[in-house]
C-alpha cells in the first residue's frame, strides 16, 4: 500500500485513498509506531507559501491527504490520478468507530469545555463500547503544555484528535509529537464543533459540487470570510498559472 507522492503548487501530496488511509493509522496503533497525518484544503496549501513554520509543520508530516474539494479537483485537472479526497472530518469519525471496535482509546485535544463535554457526551452515546483516553480543552498557555504533553502520554492514547484551528495544531504536533507517546497523531480543526451540534456540515451533494467552504461562510461568516475569500481566489491565480504553464510546454513538446 505504498503512497504514491506528487507535488502540487508547492504542496507534496500523497494520493491516498479514505480505506487506504484507514489503513495506515491502524496499522500505526496497533504497531505503536508513530505516524503523523495532516489534511491539506485550499486555505492551507495558499498558507503554507507564506508561513515557513507552518510549511515546515506540514511537510514534514508523515501523511499529507487531499482534504478539500478545491484542491482535488486542480490535482485532476492539472493530471493527476486522485480517486477520493479524505476529509478530515470524515477520516477522525472513521478511526473512531475504529477505535470502538478494535479496542484503541482516542484522546481529544481541543474546542472550548462545552463544546467539548457535547461532542464526548455524543461520540459515547454513537459508540458505546469507545474507551476514550482522555480529553483536553484547545485553551491553554505555552507554559501549560508540557504538563498537557505529559496528561496524554500517561493516558495509553493509542490515537489524538488536535481539534484547535491552524497553524496552532500544526505546531503543536510538530513540536511535541516525540515525547507525546501516541502511535497516531491528526490535526482535526473544528471536527468537534460538528461532534458536538455546534456546526452543521454541508449536505452531500453541496460537498460534491465543491460549494462546502460556501455554506460554512454562510454560517460562520466574520470568521471563515478571510480564509475561504481571500484564499480561494489566491488559489484560483495560481492554479490558472499552473495550468498555462502546463499549456505551453505540452505546445513546446
Amino acid at each position: 500500500m505504498a503512497a504514491r507522492r506528487i507535488e502540487m503548487l508547492g504542496a507534496p501530496l500523497d494520493l491516498l485513498s479514505m480505506a487506504e488511509t484507514v489503513a495506515k493509522a491502524e496499522e500505526a496503533m496497533a504497531t505503536g509506531q508513530r505516524l503523523q497525518q495532516v489534511v491539506i484544503n485550499v486555505a492551507k496549501l495558499v498558507n503554507i507559501r507564506t508561513d515557513p513554520d507552518l510549511r515546515r509543520d506540514v511537510l514534514e508530516s508523515d501523511i499529507i491527504n487531499i482534504d478539500g474539494t478545491g484542491v482535488l479537483w486542480a490535482a485532476r485537472l492539472l493530471g493527476h490520478k486522485v480517486e477520493e479526497r479524505v476529509a478530515g472530518i470524515d477520516l477522525m469519525l472513521a478511526l473512531i468507530a475504529s477505535c470502538a471496535r478494535r479496542g484503541f482509546k482516542p484522546y481529544f485535544l481541543g474546542a472550548r469545555e462545552e463544546i467539548l463535554s457535547q461532542a464526548m457526551a455524543q461520540l459515547r452515546t454513537d459508540h458505546p463500547d469507545l474507551q476514550i483516553a482522555g480529553c483536553r480543552n484547545g485553551y491553554f498557555t505555552a507554559e501549560e503544555e508540557d504538563q498537557i504533553v505529559a496528561e496524554i502520554r500517561d493516558s495509553g492514547a493509542h490515537c489524538l484528535f488536535v481539534a484547535i484551528s491552524s497553524p496552532t495544531k500544526e505546531r503543536f504536533l510538530h513540536q511535541h509529537r516525540d515525547h507525546l507517546g501516541v502511535p497516531y497523531l491528526m490535526g482535526v480543526g473544528g471536527a468537534l464543533d460538528v461532534v458536538a451540534g455546534k456546526v452543521q456540515r454541508a449536505p452531500i451533494w453541496v460537498q460534491s459540487t465543491g460549494l462546502e467552504w460556501l455554506y460554512r461562510l454562510a454560517q460562520e461568516p466574520r470568521r471563515m470570510w478571510r480564509r475561504y475569500l481571500v484564499t480561494n481566489s489566491i488559489f484560483l491565480f495560481l492554479l490558472l498559472g499552473e495550468l498555462a504553464r502546463t499549456w505551453l510546454s505540452s505546445r513546446k513538446t
